[in-house]
């Protein structure tokens, strides 16, 4: 939501949501949903992309979708429909999938504490993680959770950072 509403006001001329499954489930405070609609995001609901295409015709391939039978988590799987295949085009592709960290980090990370959802922990007054100079903050510390709260964890771990280099220079 946030990528897509702030796409357009940096002046992008469009900017579209593209979801595999229907607004029910749309993982998105309704409000969010609401300011998106009243910006002028388009949602293109129960559709999946199936590929990315560069250069002449760039865009997402993408495939509509229906709602299934309900998976392990009870929400109603998506499936794809046969034949319903589309290109949306596009000069710019901006995925922003998942509400939980990038396994990346702690594989190439060694010492790093996680929480059981797999979030790092940190100090929420500093950022400081368990390995000495390491910060984070945001969505991989807290989970899913607004801009201004990722902007103001990231601005205190910014000083906490600050602080931490013109002590190791001293």
């Amino acid at each position: 939501m946030d990528s897509a509403r702030t796409a357009l006001r940096l002046g992008a001329r469009e900017s579209i949501i593209v979801y595999r499954r229907s607004e029910q489930e749309l993982p998105a405070r309704e409000e969010e949903v609401e300011h998106a609609k009243e910006e002028g995001i388009e949602f293109q609901l129960l559709t999946n992309p199936i590929r990315f295409i560069g250069k002449d015709g760039a865009g997402a391939e993408c495939i509509r979708m229906e709602l299934g039978e309900p998976d392990e988590s009870g929400r109603c799987r998506p499936v794809p429909i046969s034949g319903s295949e589309f290109t949306i085009k596009a000069d710019t592709v901006v995925i922003a999938i998942g509400n939980g960290p990038h396994s990346l980090v702690p594989r190439t990370t060694k010492g790093l504490k996680l929480s059981q959802r797999g979030n790092i922990v940190a100090d929420p007054k500093t950022g400081q993680t368990s390995k000495e100079g390491i910060f984070a903050s945001g969505d991989i510390v807290t989970g899913a959770a607004t801009v201004i709260e990722a902007m103001g964890a990231g601005k205190r771990a910014a000083a906490a950072i600050d602080r931490y280099l013109k002590e190791k220079k001293e």
